[in-house]
């Protein structure tokens, strides 16, 4: 039997990187994700890593392009406003295609916000985040132990299609305690030819770099990225669906809004109401094919923590052609299933 750890989310993030072959972790605390920064701090000097505080967010994520470019794997985290700092280190890392896992583990916002947990980031995530035509690959645990898995799927996808991976967290996942387990954890390793280690007079020399001045030969590029790009969204989707079999109303969540949503599910159903729920695991690619298979449904919940990000993604998804409506707390707030249930039944009346 798999041996359980009690662990905070946050920490779980940094000891499944650690188990995922990462020894390079550079950062910049900011709440409430420090947990990740000061547990690389104590661990990474004990297995011959290297963890690094950098002067600013500015700094850590240029760090993490140099030793990605490098072939190696690392990682950075940071909360809301570190993420728009790091902005143009991950426009750069996109453009040179190397691979990298980026954490956010989210708080209330605009501005400086306050320091509860928040899902108000999802359009900076998932459109880009940078300047350019670029995509991360999006992924949104919901508990302590996808923190973990889902971290260590992170970086084989970020090695795999040669990209960024993020983690797009919330202050409640990275602060609160579960048992979880690591002894079931696939690691893929992945030969990196491309990458800068010294040719040795071997080779012909390895060149990263996301400059290109000749208009042609960046088109080329770009187009090329977004063939790799439909790859990933053919293929790596992920979602969870519960009670959806028969379900008249579909409610969508991530994170912590999708456990507090599920409570709601179980009180609908209880009333009689035909409910089921839709969690997207992956943000990007979103998973298109749940809603496809949602065709029962009626109408659709989209239950976030901002002021309604992740519903222009599920009108998309259902193609306009069944009503979206939005249940939302904001600035560090979470619905309750009481207000959840309130939706559910305003849409089977169609309010």
């Amino acid at each position: 039997m798999a041996e359980r750890i009690l662990m905070k989310g946050n920490e779980a993030i940094a000891e499944a990187a650690i188990r995922a072959g990462c020894r390079h972790y550079f950062g910049y605390p900011i709440t409430p994700q420090t947990e990740i920064a000061a547990y690389m701090a104590k661990k990474m000097p004990k297995i011959g890593g290297v963890f690094l505080q950098a002067e600013s967010e500015i700094a850590s994520i240029n760090m993490v392009y140099g030793a990605a470019a490098a072939g190696m794997r690392v990682m950075t985290s940071s909360s809301s406003p570190g993420i728009s700092l790091k902005a143009e280190g991950l426009s750069y890392i996109a453009g040179s295609d190397v691979p990298a896992l980026v954490v956010n583990v989210q708080r209330g916002g605009p501005g400086l916000g306050g320091i509860q947990p928040s899902q108000s980031d999802y359009f900076q995530a998932t459109k880009g985040g940078g300047h350019g035509d670029y995509r991360m690959i999006v992924l949104a645990p919901a508990s302590v132990q996808e923190m973990a898995s889902l971290t260590i799927k992170g970086f084989d996808l970020a090695d795999k299609y040669r990209m960024t991976s993020m983690i797009l967290a919330d202050g409640t996942i990275g602060q609160m305690m579960e048992p979880i387990t690591f002894e079931d954890a696939e690691i893929t390793t992945y030969e990196k030819p491309w990458a800068l280690t010294g040719t040795e007079c071997k080779r012909k020399h390895n060149v990263v770099n996301s400059l290109y001045l000749k208009p042609d030969e960046l088109e080329r590029k770009n187009f090329e990225r977004y063939e790799k790009y439909a790859e990933i969204e053919k293929n790596e989707a992920m979602w969870e669906d519960y009670m959806m079999d028969d379900a008249e109303i579909c409610v969508v969540a991530f994170g912590i809004a999708s456990r507090v949503a599920k409570n709601a599910v179980a009180m609908a159903r209880a009333e009689g109401i035909k409910v089921g729920l839709i969690r997207p695991i992956t943000l990007w690619p979103f998973p298109n094919a749940a809603f496809e298979a949602a065709d029962k449904a009626k109408a659709f919940i989209s239950v976030e923590l901002s002021m309604g990000q992740m519903i222009e993604d599920v009108k998309l998804a259902t193609k306009c052609q069944k009503p979206v409506y939005l249940c939302n707390r904001t600035g560090g707030m979470i619905p309750s299933p009481d207000e959840i249930l309130a939706s559910i039944r305003n849409a089977m009346k169609g309010e």
